[in-house]
C-alpha cells in the first residue's frame, strides 16, 4: 500500500512511555543531538524532573498514517518558563499589563537543555511540507481548544525555524556557544590558535591542577557505575545550592542513577564523565564530575558539580579536558551549553539561536511583531560584543 494512501492523522500522547521508543528513536537517530531520542526524554519523565506537578505536563505529538508513525515531536503543556533558558518573563509581563492570558502555553523542546536540536522528527518517506503543516494548523486549533496563552519552539533547527516563521511564528534571536574544531591534532595545536598571553593563561590554569595534588580521568560507557553517577547526582544540587533562587535544578534525585538502568544504557554508552580526585597516595574518591554526552561527531557539555571549590577545577573538567579528548577522539564541534562571557576566552564562539512564537491574542503577535527586529539586532551586537573578546591570534 502506498505511503500517503492514509490521511496524516495527528494526535497528542500525555507521556512519551505512550509512544513506541523503536518509532521514536527511528526518527530521532538522524538527528545531530542526543537530547530528542526516546532516553533522554524518558529519563526526564520517570525521574520526576520533567512532570505536570513542577509544571511541565507532557503533551507529544504523534503524527500517523494508518498503523505507521510518520513524525513526533517532544511538547510540553507549561505554567511557567522555568528550565526554557528562552527567558521570556518580559513579554508574560506585557501580557499581565494587557490583561491577556499567557499561561498555560504550549512549548516545543527537549526539557531544561539550551542545546540546538528543536524541529518534528519525520520519516524519511513522508513529505516535511506536509508534517510541518498538519502540526502547526493542529497546534492553532489546540490553542484555542485549551485555551491556551501561547505556543513556542525553543532551540529550534534552523529549517524548522523557516518553516514556522512561514506559518505565521516570530524568530525570536538568542545567543549560546559552539567550539569548532579546525582539524586539530592535539591540544598544543589548541594552544597555538590563542595569542601569547592567553597561552600562558590556559598552561598556568591547568598547571594548578596538578598542584592541588588533582588527577583527571575520562570515563565513558560501562565505567559510569551507579555509584558515581549518584555522586553526579550530589554534586550536581551541591554545586546548584550555591545560586539560591538563581540555581539551574531542574533534575530530580533519581535522574542521574536512572541513566545506570539497562532500559537506557544504550544511551549511557554515549555519556561521558570526567573525574577530578586526589592522586592515589591522597585517596581515590571524585571530588568533582562532569557529564557530556556523545553523538557521532558532536560533543555536548550539560553539568557539573564539585565537593568544594578548587582553583580552575571547572575550566578543567568542563572545557579544557573536554576539549583535549575531543581532539583525540575526531570531534568536530563541542557545545559547551550557555553562559558567561569565560567560554569566549577558553576558544568558544558566541553564535545566536532562535526560538519561535505565536501568541492566541493576535495583539501580542502585533506587538511582538513590531519590536522583534530591533531586539534582534541589539542580540547580534551582544553576539558581536562577545567574539570581539576572542583570545586568537591574528594569523589563526
Amino acid at each position: 500500500m502506498p505511503v500517503n494512501s492514509n490521511p496524516l492523522e495527528l494526535e497528542f500522547r500525555a507521556s512519551i512511555s505512550e509512544i513506541s521508543a523503536a518509532d521514536w528513536n527511528r526518527l530521532a537517530r538522524p538527528n545531530p543531538s542526543p537530547f530528542m531520542e526516546w532516553e533522554w526524554l524518558a529519563a526526564l519523565e520517570r525521574s520526576g524532573s520533567i512532570t505536570p506537578q513542577n509544571g511541565w505536563q507532557p503533551y507529544h505529538a504523534l503524527l500517523r498514517r494508518g498503523e505507521q508513525t510518520s513524525a513526533v515531536a517532544p511538547l510540553y503543556l507549561k505554567s511557567h518558563s522555568m528550565g526554557e533558558f528562552v527567558f521570556d518573563f518580559a513579554w508574560a509581563d506585557v501580557a499581565e499589563q494587557m490583561d491577556v492570558p499567557y499561561y498555560p502555553k504550549l512549548v516545543g523542546m527537549s526539557p531544561a537543555t539550551p542545546s540546538v536540536c528543536f524541529r518534528p522528527l519525520i520519516a524519511p518517506a513522508e513529505q516535511p511540507d506536509e508534517v510541518h503543516s498538519t502540526l502547526l494548523a493542529g497546534i492553532d486549533v489546540l490553542l484555542e481548544e485549551l485555551e491556551l496563552g501561547a505556543c513556542a519552539f525553543n532551540y529550534v533547527e534552523e529549517g524548522f525555524a523557516d518553516e514556522a516563521e512561514r506559518h505565521g511564528y516570530i524568530r525570536w534571536k538568542h545567543q549560546n556557544f559552539i567550539w569548532e574544531n579546525p582539524g586539530l591534532r592535539d591540544f598544543e595545536d589548541y594552544l597555538a590558535l590563542f595569542r601569547k598571553n592567553q597561552r600562558r593563561n590556559i598552561r598556568r590554569e591547568r598547571a594548578s591542577i596538578a598542584q592541588q595534588g588533582l588527577e583527571i580521568r575520562v570515563l565513558q560507557g560501562a565505567e559510569l557505575t551507579a555509584e558515581l553517577l549518584r555522586l553526579m547526582n550530589a554534586y550536581y544540587r551541591k554545586t546548584n545550592e550555591q545560586f539560591g533562587p538563581w540555581a539551574a535544578r531542574f533534575l530530580s534525585n533519581e535522574f542521574f542513577p536512572l541513566l545506570g538502568e539497562a532500559s537506557v544504557r544504550e544511551f549511557t554508552e554515549r555519556s561521558v564523565v570526567i573525574v577530578a580526585a586526589y592522586d592515589a597516595n591522597a585517596g581515590p574518591d571524585p571530588i568533582a564530575l562532569s557529564f557530556l554526552v556523545r553523538k557521532g561527531e558532536m560533543l555536548f557539555g550539560r553539568y557539573w558539580g564539585a565537593a568544594a571549590f578548587y582553583e580552575n577545577l571547572h575550566f578543567e573538567l568542563c572545557y579544557y579536558r573536554p576539549i583535549e579528548w575531543a581532539i583525540a577522539e575526531g570531534i568536530r564541534s563541542f557545545d559547551p551549553g550557555i553562559g558567561s562571557a569565560h567560554k569566549v576566552r577558553r576558544g568558544f564562539v558566541a553564535v545566536p539561536n532562535y526560538s519561535m512564537h505565536r501568541f492566541r491574542d493576535p495583539r501580542m503577535n502585533a506587538l511582538m511583531g513590531m519590536h522583534i527586529n530591533r531586539i534582534n539586532e541589539m542580540e547580534q551586537q551582544q553576539i558581536d560584543s562577545l567574539n570581539e573578546l576572542s583570545p586568537f591570534s591574528r594569523s589563526s
